[in-house]
């Protein structure tokens, strides 16, 4: 509009840490995916989405996750936030302002993995399990997710077998050094609690 304020004028990125110290989760007040998760852990990967790449230009990043209303990015080993930070934030601003498509050709269709996507599965599951892996998903779905996601990460499932869930942690939960912890106290925990055929969670 002629002489009004620049589009971005307005428009403002919340950033918050995580308790990965690497990890910073970067909040643009607007949906960011709308269904599923997407990680980024190289350049080459990074290449589907012009954001994730452009953030990965900066030379000092390894990991970019897109959550439903959040990015989180990892920092590389020795880089400081101090100046990476008004990058990330200059990069998000200047693609939320132009409203440029997420992913390369525009298109997420085919790019977004949602966790419960059968080649993604680790091991072979037995069907008289389903209930069991049901009650999993519920709890992963309703418990375990949201709590994650407000760490700037995302957990993906990848089988029941034996009394045992293998999970992947994402985002900035992937690298974060409670992430252990998080799994084995957390996530076992509640899982043993209210699934009683569930012994162990590992994470793969």
């Amino acid at each position: 509009m002629p002489g009004g304020a620049p589009t971005w004028v307005g428009m403002f990125i919340e950033t918050e840490t995580t308790p990965n110290p690497a990890s910073l989760k970067f909040l643009p007040g607007r949906q960011v995916m709308a269904s599923g998760t997407r990680e980024f852990a190289t350049p080459e990967a990074a290449e589907a989405s012009p954001l994730a790449q452009a953030i990965f230009d900066t030379g000092e990043v390894t990991n970019v996750f897109f959550g439903a209303d959040f990015i989180s990015v990892t920092a590389a080993p020795g880089a400081s936030w101090s100046g990476l930070k008004p990058q990330v934030v200059a990069i998000l601003l200047d693609h939320f302002v132009s409203e440029a498509p997420l992913f390369a050709g525009g298109d997420a269709s085919g790019i977004s993995l949602p966790a419960d996507e059968n080649e993604a599965l680790l091991v072979e599951e037995d069907p008289a399990n389903a209930e069991i892996v049901a009650q999993i998903h519920e709890l992963l779905e309703t418990r375990v997710r949201p709590a994650v996601a407000g760490d700037g990460g995302d957990i993906a499932y990848r089988g029941f077998k034996d009394g045992v869930v293998y999970l992947t942690l994402q985002g900035a939960c992937s690298g974060c050094p409670s992430s252990t912890a998080t799994l084995k106290h957390g996530i076992e925990g509640l899982l043993k609690h209210y699934v009683p055929e569930v012994t162990e969670v590992r994470a793969a």
